[in-house]
């Protein structure tokens, strides 16, 4: 708990995103990385829904992650070359921990765009969550986030891949990336 609250802007400003592949152990704990999800939930959500799952994938399961994703890219490009694959695998072992984020919208006259919006601020929260408990996250999509076989793997048809969250503590510094002028993306409202 912030008891000074000048410090909390600079706590939050301090938050970077870590490259997967610069992520290494110590990792969370299955006991954190629950606690984690935990206060990702405490996000915005219009209607109560709940329209975010959270999957943890444990270490002994990586191999299968990647057999996973291996058949599933051969399946889409069978003429995939072996770096293709090795990329596959890649992915699927990078950092200690891994979740992955499910966009599960709820049949509700709360518009789907709603509940997305919903499911990124729960994911963001994940990665402060991280942070705040001396870790660095990734979140990553591309590839395997669009693949109906692999969303298969960990949800249903009528859920999408928000993303994959990896979990570490970074094996060097985070650079700061370019970031907006403020100018550039805020503006005072002129009153029509």
């Amino acid at each position: 708990m912030f008891n000074d609250r000048s410090s909390l802007p600079a706590y939050l400003a301090s938050r970077r995103s870590g490259k997967p592949r610069d992520l290494a152990a110590p990792g969370p704990s299955l006991d954190e990385q629950r606690e984690m999800v935990r206060i990702a939930t405490r996000t915005p959500d219009h209607g109560k829904l709940a329209p975010w799952r959270f999957v943890i994938v444990p270490d002994d399961k990586r191999a299968a992650l990647a057999a996973l994703l291996e058949r599933a890219y051969l399946a889409e490009k069978p003429e995939a070359g072996r770096l293709e694959i090795e990329a596959m695998h890649q992915f699927a072992h990078q950092a200690p921990a891994l979740i992955v984020v499910l966009s599960s919208p709820k049949p509700s006259k709360i518009p789907v765009w709603e509940q997305e919006l919903s499911v990124g601020a729960a994911t963001m929260n994940l990665l402060h969550a991280a942070h705040a408990m001396g870790f660095a996250g990734g979140w990553l999509t591309g590839w395997p986030s669009y693949n109906e076989a692999v969303r298969d793997a960990f949800g249903t048809s009528e859920e999408r891949i928000a993303g994959f969250v990896f979990i570490g503590t970074p094996s060097r510094d985070l650079d700061e990336r370019p970031r907006p002028e403020l100018d550039d993306v805020l503006s005072i409202w002129s009153g029509g």
